[in-house]
């Protein structure tokens, strides 16, 4: 049912073993698809608590389809500390008494929302006029997140294939400045601030930093994506430090990263089970991003080659320098190749579920994230 989300989908938990802690008959468990059951996560206990929250993007499970309360939920069950729905859909109302009564059932667990939407950029190719203008939209969404008490606000200016559009990417930012300065009263009245992300290889994380800088950083800052960022040739370490002055929330993931025919193939994977440093990556995240959350967002089953050594590709990426793309190849000749797919779960359910616990729980038991942990 959309309120007990476990009584369809969760007996496959207790087969799968998740609460062990990444045991080794979870590692060895032949229900584990091939791109997976190699090489677990360490189980050994962090050496220290990190003072960061841990929470889940609903976008890891979209395969469920859960409203809103089924989300809060879940989030709960595993003990997390921050909801980051990033879907309207999961609202089966947008008034303010239906909002104010999902914050009080998520605070009544422990848990605070935080509210995302889809593209402001008017003449992005992923725009969609569902919730009206851009305007429109994005007025909606920050009295939502009002209701909710979420203080951002997330949106994206598109895609990729935006960067390839008239005026390449520059225009599509100077679009979505215009209506993040449209937008700027109504932010600063009801105090919620816009974050934007680094979405689907649109924005390097250079680019977000100009966007943010162009409408106003007192209220405009960046939803973190590392995952996102690895698809424009970016190390996560290089996003960390170039978002985190920026940063009011992420959306975070890892990436296995290993050389191909036209540069290097990325597959987005499980916490732990990529080729990014984690654990200095979150030393660095601490200190740069105080009282920011971690929201896991995992988004796996598909390989994306990034064609480096292609002409044509490299013209949409005139200002991404040697010494960032440098420090990319170094990332991909660390990484082995994995099999696209969701090797033996049944339904993409079932692997999204398998993904965020997995990853939920290496970053308790071997990062340390999250105060319930």
């Amino acid at each position: 049912s959309a309120t007990s989300p476990r009584m369809t989908i969760l007996s496959r938990r207790d087969v799968l073993a998740l609460s062990a802690a990444f045991s080794a008959t979870l590692a060895a468990s032949a229900l584990l698809p091939r791109a997976f059951a190699a090489d677990a996560p360490p189980t050994t206990a962090p050496v220290r608590h990190r003072g960061i929250k841990l929470g889940i993007d609903n976008f890891a499970m979209r395969a469920m389809k859960w409203k809103a309360p089924a989300l809060i939920d879940y989030a709960a069950s595993l003990k997390t500390d921050s909801l980051f729905i990033t879907d309207l859909d999961a609202f089966e109302k947008q008034d303010d008494g239906y909002l104010t009564d999902l914050k009080k059932k998520a605070a009544d667990l422990g848990i605070q929302i935080q509210l995302g939407s889809w593209s402001i950029c008017p003449t992005s190719k992923s725009f969609k006029n569902t919730w009206g203008t851009a305007e429109e939209h994005g007025a909606l969404v920050l009295r939502m997140a009002k209701a909710l008490g979420s203080p951002v606000a997330r949106f994206i200016l598109g895609a990729g294939n935006d960067r390839s559009t008239p005026g390449g990417i520059h225009a599509r930012i100077a679009d979505t400045v215009a209506v993040c300065k449209a937008l700027k009263g109504r932010s600063e009245e009801l105090g919620v601030k816009i974050a934007i992300e680094n979405h689907a290889g649109d924005l390097q994380s250079n680019e977000l930093v100009e966007l943010i800088e162009a409408a106003g950083k007192s209220y405009v800052g960046a939803n973190m994506d590392i995952g996102n960022g690895v698809w424009t040739m970016e190390d996560p370490m290089t996003t960390l430090t170039n978002l985190a002055p920026y940063t009011l929330t992420t959306s975070l993931r890892d990436s296995m990263i290993w050389e191909s025919p036209k540069g290097a193939t990325v597959q987005w994977v499980a916490m732990g089970d990529g080729v990014v440093d984690l654990p200095a990556f979150f030393d660095q995240f601490e200190k740069l991003c105080p009282g920011v959350p971690v929201h896991i967002e995992t988004i796996g089953g598909f390989n994306r080659e990034i064609a480096y050594f292609d002409p044509e590709f490299m013209k949409l990426w005139p200002h991404r320098t040697a010494a960032d793309l440098a420090r990319f190849i170094a990332l991909a000749k660390k990484g082995k190749a994995l099999d696209a797919g969701k090797g033996t779960f049944a339904t993409d359910a079932e692997f999204q579920q398998f993904q965020i616990e997995r990853s939920i729980t290496y970053c308790k038991n071997v990062l340390g994230l999250g105060p319930k942990s």
